[in-house]
């Protein structure tokens, strides 16, 4: 398997720390797969040495801001400095690191205030996104970036509990972790980490600073991000790649930085399954899809330019085949509206021996105007039907359906049937606002089948 690829979102490599081998420091970077990282200055001349160093090495990015430690007697001069570095090169891509420290106090609140509300405002005028300190002020923090307009960014190195992360995240901010998250003592941040959308983290390293377990003590550098995304994945229990790949596309997403592999995927790897995206077609239009938003899946890209042939399936899957539990029809469309592909490449990968999983809205029946679930026998493993609803009312305004009430009814049904051809029969849920799960958990019990709830915003 390819080695991992990681960007850290945060480091103050322009320290004495690193001088006399900052080219060593940049390969064990490199050989631990951190194929960037974000400089972030703290003030006018950390700011500057940040831009210095993104121009020279293509594997860094800048950051230009004021640390709120020294938001005393900034001067509208010192904002025009700043904002004249960031329109200084193409290489800088956000405002940061800005924010408040309630903890220290270095400088007096007012003040800090004031300094962090002209950064927001500089930096919606830029357009860029902004990278903040919050420290023990959570409420002030938010409150600010509300008055202000609530704009992008990253709360870097998080502080704040489940409740804060949640409030900033719904304002379309990310989670940055550190390496305190491997701390022993540190369970609310692993908590906010468990809480919060892998699409909204990012990891990093605040080196110097906050080496991760079993460094801790020691100086900090990028390669050790390696190990903070390392124990997100011990906690979201997904695979490293998993978290290295998603946490890169959103740095693509937040800074631009731009090292995520956004080739549309055929077949693509979450923890030890291989998903199969054979199609983007789809009869239902469900209101919490995604892919209405956004075609990515963690961290994959599933938007595809033409269905795949068997051919081509079996081309990919080839190079795949090793450390997989199962293969998965899946992807972003409906798979059984490609019933005859399915059944092949299902005979195929059976034929050397996987586990084949399809999941499913229920309804290839009325796709295809006959029973299709006999075909399926002995070709699929298991099966994951999207139930949702625990009426046909409630389906109907979820899924769009075009077959209108009987759509929920030839779920059911699937359901129902499929337990006579396919070993595991698992209807599903979405945690959306308002869904019944409770209701939809009793009619998945009267229809003999598992059931199984799905995270909102949560998809794979």
């Amino acid at each position: 398997m390819a080695k991992p690829v990681l960007i850290d979102s945060h480091s103050h490599i322009y320290y004495e720390d690193y001088s006399e081998e900052f080219e060593d420091m940049l390969a064990r970077a490199a050989e631990a797969g951190v194929k960037a990282m974000l400089v972030v200055g703290t003030d006018i001349e950390s700011s500057r040495r940040s831009v210095e160093l993104a121009d020279k090495y293509p594997q860094l990015y800048a950051a230009v801001g004021i640390h709120p430690h020294d938001a005393d007697g900034v001067t509208e001069n010192d904002f025009m400095a700043v904002k004249e570095l960031a329109l200084s090169s193409p290489k800088v891509v956000a405002i940061g690191e800005i924010g408040l420290d309630f903890y220290r106090d270095r400088s007096p609140r007012s003040e800090q205030v004031r300094v962090f509300r002209s950064f927001l405002r500089i930096a919606s005028e830029l357009d860029l996104p902004v990278v903040i300190h919050d420290r023990d002020a959570h409420d002030e923090i938010i409150e600010c970036l509300v008055q202000d307009g609530a704009g992008r960014g990253v709360l870097h190195c998080f502080s704040g509990d489940a409740e804060m992360a949640e409030r900033a995240v719904s304002m379309g901010y990310y989670i940055s972790v550190s390496g305190t998250v491997t701390y022993p003592s540190n369970g609310a941040l692993r908590e906010v980490v468990r809480s919060t959308g892998t699409d909204r983290l990012l990891v990093e390293t605040d080196c110097p600073y906050l080496s991760p377990e079993p460094f801790r003590g020691r100086r900090n550098e990028p390669a050790r991000a390696l190990l903070v995304a390392a124990r997100i994945a011990e906690i979201k229990g997904l695979d490293l790649d998993d978290v290295c790949r998603i946490t890169t596309k959103n740095c693509h997403d937040l800074f631009g930085i731009n090292v995520w592999d956004n080739s549309a995927k055929i077949a693509y790897r979450i923890r030890r399954s291989i998903y199969l995206n054979i199609t983007n077609r789809c009869s239902n239009r469900c209101v919490f899809c995604a892919k209405f938003d956004d075609f990515t899946v963690k961290g994959h890209n599933l938007l595809l330019d033409q269905e795949p042939s068997f051919e081509e399936i079996m081309s990919v899957v080839a190079n795949l085949e090793e450390d997989i539990d199962e293969f998965v029809f899946c992807g972003y469309g409906e798979p059984l509206v490609r019933l005859d592909i399915v059944k092949r490449v299902a005979a195929e990968l059976k034929r050397r021996g996987f586990r084949v999983r399809i999941n499913t809205d229920g309804q290839a029946n009325l796709v295809h105007g006959r029973n299709v679930l006999p075909e399926l026998e002995g070709l699929v493993d298991s099966v994951s039907v999207s139930l949702n609803a625990p009426d046909a009312e409630s389906y109907l305004a979820l899924s769009n359906t075009p077959f209108g009430a009987e759509g929920y009814v030839a779920v059911t049904r699937f359901i129902s049937e499929a337990k006579l051809y396919i070993p595991s029969v698992v209807a599903t849920a979405v945690t959306l606002p308002g869904v019944d799960i409770e209701g939809c958990r009793r009619v998945a019990e009267a229809l003999g089948a598992e059931f199984r709830v799905r995270k909102y915003a949560e998809v794979g």
